[in-house]
């Protein structure tokens, strides 16, 4: 198996394609008033306008009534399952620049990555613990994981459980194809941010410094056969209106225009790494909050991801009313699940620790149904 090679990658001085410019509806997103927000609410199709209007700050005085019919929505496309993944860190070897990241290669810490034997046994033993949807992660695209060690980690992965999804660098259309023929079913793949000037700043040097090839890369793999694109911004790195609009309009973008196909969006949080780094525009639990409201409220049969980098009490809480997928037991080490904690550093620290039954005796005192295998979803809503 040979890997393309990515050609011409460009500095993040590209414009915002038309599609995605957020900035027709930026200044409603932060003055809307009482009556776009009644609206927003009690519109049965909201559009783009209603959006910016839930992520006003005056729609934060009416998280109750959003959170109200954010449950209804999830009841009624989700039931009451959540579907549960568990992240597999490959390699934590890194030749990318990102300012914000424990993995970035001027970090000072052990690099190993998973051999294909131990990539084996770590999915085993993540089999026995029930779990059949397994995202594998790496760094940027290096010598140590390329695209022919992720590719046969696919496939070691993909013929042991059922859906096997990646979150890794930015590929080719070609490659894209060969994951999805090698087992792959999803990728997911954060922007980070959405705007030009702080994507450059934050992204000093290698491959991701290319913002139109990271930004094309879900339209890529999904014309190349993969079925889920997972989409999300690194909330807090840049403005978060100005990003949730951007995801929006991203989303709605590659469900248009790749409709056989999947979307799911993820809202992770800047959390604390090595380097220190600190937030420009922190999201605090409310600001969170309203935006899976918002997002459950105008895309109401979209996935909506919350993994563990969030605490336990926030999980608990927006499980079931807006967010319809979770991690659960998560390392953000390299490996550690056949055979205890890993000795590396770790991606970013994790706020929910609890252990897979501990964690499903909580969605199930809530009412809620734990879902490990997509098939195995069953619809008890009330």
């Amino acid at each position: 198996m040979t890997a393309s090679t990515d050609t011409a990658h460009r500095e993040s001085d590209a414009p915002v394609p038309d599609w995605l410019d957020p900035r027709p509806w930026l200044a409603l997103s932060r003055e809307a008033d009482d009556a776009d927000v009644a609206r927003a609410l009690s519109n049965p199709a909201p559009d783009e306008r209603d959006f910016a209007a839930l992520l006003s700050p005056r729609a934060g005085l009416a998280l109750e009534a959003m959170a109200r019919r954010a449950q209804v929505l999830t009841r009624r496309h989700f039931g009451l399952t959540v579907s549960l993944y568990v992240p597999l860190y490959l390699s934590n070897y890194c030749e990318g620049g990102c300012a914000y990241c424990g993995f970035a290669g001027d970090r000072k810490q052990v690099r190993m990555r998973l051999e294909i034997e131990a990539v084996r046994t770590e999915v085993d033993a993540l089999k026995r613990r029930g779990f059949e949807d397994v995202l594998l992660l790496t760094g940027e695209r290096c010598r140590e994981a390329d695209f022919d060690y992720l590719f046969a980690c696919v496939r070691e992965a993909s013929a042991r459980v059922h859906e096997v999804s990646i979150e890794a660098f930015a590929m080719t259309a070609d490659e894209y194809g060969q994951l999805a023929s090698g087992g792959c079913t999803g990728l997911t793949l954060y922007q980070e941010t959405y705007e030009p000037r702080v994507y450059a700043e934050h992204h000093r040097w290698g491959r991701k410094r290319d913002y139109a090839f990271r930004l094309e890369a879900p339209a890529r793999a999904l014309a190349a056969g993969i079925r889920m694109a997972g989409l999300g911004v690194l909330l807090g790195l840049g403005d978060p209106r100005y990003d949730g609009l951007a995801l929006y309009r991203h989303a709605r973008h590659l469900a248009r225009v790749h409709w056989r196909a999947g979307v799911q969006i993820s809202f992770p949080r800047l959390m604390p790494e090595r380097g220190a780094f600190m937030s420009a525009h922190p999201v605090d639990d409310r600001l969170l909050a309203q935006l899976a409201f918002a997002f459950r409220i105008c895309l109401p049969d979209t996935p909506l991801v919350l993994s563990t980098r969030e605490p336990a009490a926030i999980r608990d809480g927006l499980a079931g009313v807006a967010i319809s997928r979770m991690s659960v037991a998560s390392r953000t080490t390299v490996g550690g699940y056949a055979e205890g904690h890993s000795e590396t550093g770790g991606q970013f620290d994790v706020n929910d620790d609890r252990d897979v039954d501990v964690f499903c005796a909580a969605l199930r005192a809530k009412g809620l149904e734990p879902v490990f295998k997509h098939g195995d979803a069953v619809y008890r809503a009330t």
